[in-house]
């Protein structure tokens, strides 16, 4: 399984249509991790859904600090790798911070995942 981490909440402003479309260039990691034969994983597939359980209505809301990161950290310890895709953010370099304390790989390119199949 590869976390893929890369911005979702940076330079947003918590808009709704910014988010949906940080979460739409994360989520164009997953075909081809999938076809390299491996499992993609995105925190916020997770997170999201948790925080609505919680009672949150948005990832501004006080609980989402109770869920978004510790989600991803929970998440890290089933992953066997971090895919990091370019742009600023805390919770993807918390993310890779994790993954090389815990010893496990950090690709920054989907091309040097093992396993990888051009299109």
């Amino acid at each position: 399984m590869i976390l893929i981490a890369g911005p979702f909440r940076s330079g947003t402003g918590d808009d709704p249509e910014l988010l949906a479309r940080n979460l739409t260039r994360l989520e164009e990691a997953a075909w081809p991790i999938f076809r390299s034969g491996h499992v993609p994983m995105i925190g916020e597939w997770v997170a999201l859904p948790v925080l609505r359980g919680a009672g949150g209505k948005t990832v501004a809301d006080p609980i989402a600090k109770e869920v978004m990161y510790p989600t991803a950290d929970r998440l890290l310890h089933h992953c066997d790798a971090v895919l990091r895709l370019p742009g600023e953010s805390t919770g993807a370099d918390q993310d890779v911070a994790i993954a090389l304390s815990r010893g496990l790989d950090v690709y920054h390119r989907v091309e040097d995942i093992p396993g990888y199949q051009a299109a």
